[in-house]
């Protein structure tokens, strides 16, 4: 388990800008500690969006165990649920994060059924939070393992980032447009 867990620290601890780095990024652009910084990531991954999605793989994985996998994700999908353990936008042909952490362990039964029939089904490769949430079933981690894991990998990564936008003396201040009605429509004018 051991090794598998330096290599998941390692491939998870940096992913271009993502919602959470972007955070840390902004917060040490502000001139705040390094700790808000990752505060600020941690924060982040609060979201069903970005860091737990590990919870939708638990989810259907229980749900594979009581009606089989391919009706589980059938099901999901006939319910216009996504199925957040196949596919990442940044890896059209597989996320190589979930192949390089899922070749260094045996996927548990359930886990491999899920694997082969959803990717047949999705089209989609399974992603990182597949091969967390089936690490964690396959040395018998606790069950909130794979966010635990996802955020001390990730707090390296905002270190850095946070550490290098400091070194930039720049703050992040984006400009926004309004996308409201127009004032007129406001105003009644």
């Amino acid at each position: 388990a051991g090794d598998c867990l330096r290599r998941a620290l390692v491939l998870l601890a940096d992913h271009e800008l993502n919602v959470s780095t972007f955070a840390a990024r902004v917060t040490a652009s502000a001139g705040a500690a390094l700790s808000a910084a990752v505060l600020s990531g941690l924060a982040t991954l609060t979201g069903p969006l970005h860091g737990a999605a590990w919870q939708s793989v638990g989810a259907l994985i229980e749900v594979a165990s009581a009606l089989g996998a391919e009706q589980a994700i059938r099901r999901t999908l006939a319910q216009g649920n996504h199925l957040s353990a196949f596919g990442h936008p940044l890896y059209p042909d597989g996320d190589v994060r979930a192949l390089a952490l899922l070749s260094h362990f045996p996927l548990p039964p359930r886990f491999a059924e899920v694997r082969e029939i959803g990717e047949e089904i999705v089209g989609d490769k399974v992603n990182a939070d597949f091969a967390l949430a089936a690490m964690t079933a396959a040395f018998d981690l606790p069950r909130e393992a794979p966010i635990i894991i996802f955020a001390i990998a990730r707090s390296t990564g905002w270190l850095a980032h946070a550490m290098e936008q400091i070194d930039s003396g720049q703050l992040i201040r984006p400009r926004a447009r309004y996308a409201g009605p127009a004032p007129e429509a406001v105003t009644g004018r």
